[in-house]
């Protein structure tokens, strides 16, 4: 019963785009050095992640040392793991929170007085969570509940839920009205199928845009937090972390801060890329298809 207009072989065409491929390639690498750097790093350097390699910041090894005197590069190869770990936690909770409140809100705000009145209240408790900001709250649940890494995903992920939320409720009023939802509804389909396989694959396009966001978001977040002592706790290997350990010393020994600053730019402009691709070809099959 589905409509033709589903965004079929977004992500192929997607990557049909140069911009996509070189994003692809630049997440790719990060990805690969955050996954197989705990391996590496003391195959390459000889050293643990918590081992001493020399007396602190001095220009020894691939990339000198750190603050404790153990080696960065091992350390940087150590380090991308949580921060991937928790940007991609943190995604998921905002866009599975998001995308089904979203869809209920829309859908129901086409259903009658009471879905209109379930619509009011959802959409305006994510105005409530939106007027805090993001690094307020984190402090606010770090001093109340402890610093903690999961604790901050969860923080990012719920305050990605309205944004995530706006999006999903805006894509399935476009298409509630559509022949195939009301037919589904005249036959007494239930409204969590209805969801599920009439609404939902027809708001993929703006769901995968708004999911390439919401990661780049979160890495930044992750990293920022943890930079802040936030996240990630000492003696822990960490990006975030290790650029807040070594920038003391930035003239001296630049690599323990240059090492995480690059490799975390480098992900978000690979995510970003891919993202503006998405919302390209997202836009183009939908004008495609009017």
């Amino acid at each position: 019963m589905s409509a033709p207009t589903v965004p079929s072989g977004l992500l192929r065409r997607t990557f049909r785009r140069r911009q996509a491929r070189i994003g692809a390639v630049l997440t790719v690498v990060v990805v690969a050095v955050a996954l197989l750097g705990p391996v590496l790093g003391p195959l390459l350097t000889g050293y643990g992640v918590d081992d001493f390699a020399g007396r602190p910041f001095r220009a020894e090894g691939v990339a000198g040392t750190d603050d404790l005197g153990r080696d960065v590069f091992t350390r940087f190869l150590a380090g991308g793991g949580p921060v991937l770990l928790y940007a991609l936690a943190a995604t998921a909770i905002g866009i599975v929170g998001g995308t089904a409140l979203g869809m209920l809100a829309g859908y129901s705000g086409t259903t009658g007085t009471t879905g209109s009145r379930l619509d009011t209240l959802i959409m305006r408790g994510g105005d409530v969570l939106l007027s805090f900001p993001q690094l307020v709250l984190a402090l606010l649940a770090v001093a109340v509940l402890g610093s903690s890494g999961w604790l901050l995903v969860l923080v990012i992920g719920i305050t990605h839920i309205p944004r995530v939320a706006r999006v999903a409720r805006q894509a399935t009023l476009s298409v509630a009205g559509q022949d195939y939802v009301l037919a589904a509804r005249m036959y007494g389909m239930p409204r969590r199928r209805i969801l599920a396989t009439e609404v939902l694959p027809n708001i993929t396009g703006p769901l995968m845009v708004e999911l390439g966001l919401r990661l780049t978001y979160s890495i930044g977040y992750v990293a920022s937090l943890s930079f802040l002592g936030l996240g990630v706790q000492p003696p822990a290997a960490d990006w975030g972390l290790q650029i807040n350990e070594n920038r003391i010393a930035l003239i001296v020994t630049p690599w323990g801060v240059l090492l995480p600053v690059l490799a975390i730019a480098v992900l978000t402009v690979g995510t970003n890329m891919i993202t503006d691709a998405l919302a390209k070809e997202s836009a183009d099959t939908t004008g495609g298809g009017a």
